[in-house]
């Protein structure tokens, strides 16, 4: 798929992985709307900020009335809340999961008109694993990962491809607490980018995810 000239939207856009999103799409040559809850906290120049909160219906059909021209769709936004009660893995199942339901429902027959196009689905290594300080966030990007196959699958017919993103810990604010090694945003939005043009499904970023994926089957 050719990037240039196309229009994106970037879900989340305004800091972290989803701002190097809209910076790298900006360079290829794309229309690129970047969608906070905030619009005024996007400032990056060559992005045009557009008001959307994916936990909110109404934002999200506001958000597919005004961009009709979208051919490529980034579901970044997400959130780790961390707790274990109940209202804290609803809150990250609202970002994570249902999040990507809205915002892929009022797209699609966008992207299907406009040719098909793409989505893609930030995830995580942890839609392969369990961890039980973060058993919500966990659960909510396996879900994701079910959720991006089923749509894969529904909407092949109409040229959309559907790509799954996973990766550890990215050097972003969400993962500023947490040791180890870490991928850069940059880094994975290369990788991205080239799933999108190669019309790849899949993209494991780093070598952990790769491992652990490969774990799977056996």
């Amino acid at each position: 798929m050719d990037i240039n000239g196309a229009a994106v939207l970037v879900t989340g856009a305004n800091r972290g992985l989803g701002r190097a999103f809209a910076r790298e799409f900006v360079k290829l040559g794309a229309e690129v709307y970047a969608g906070a809850r905030n619009p005024a906290s996007v400032v990056d120049e060559g992005v045009v900020p557009v008001r959307l909160d994916v936990t909110d219906d109404a934002s999200v059909a506001a958000a597919a009335e005004e961009l009709g021209d979208v051919s490529i769709v980034i579901n970044n936004a997400g959130v780790l809340v961390g707790g274990e009660d109940v209202d804290s893995i609803k809150a990250e199942f609202e970002v994570n999961f249902f999040g990507i339901v809205r915002t892929t429902d009022a797209f699609a027959p966008i992207l299907k008109a406009n040719g098909g196009g793409a989505i893609v689905n930030v995830l995580s290594i942890l839609s392969f694993l369990g961890r039980p300080a973060w058993r919500g966030y966990a659960a909510s990007k396996a879900a994701g990962w079910s959720l991006t196959k089923s749509t894969r699958e529904a909407l092949r017919e109409q040229g959309t491809n559907v790509i799954a993103v996973h990766a550890g810990f990215i050097d972003t604010d969400m993962a500023a607490g947490q040791a180890g090694p870490k991928i850069s945003p940059e880094d994975v939005v290369f990788q991205v980018v080239q799933a999108i043009r190669n019309g790849d499904d899949e993209v494991l970023a780093d070598d952990r995810t790769r491992a652990v994926k490969a774990a799977l089957a056996f």
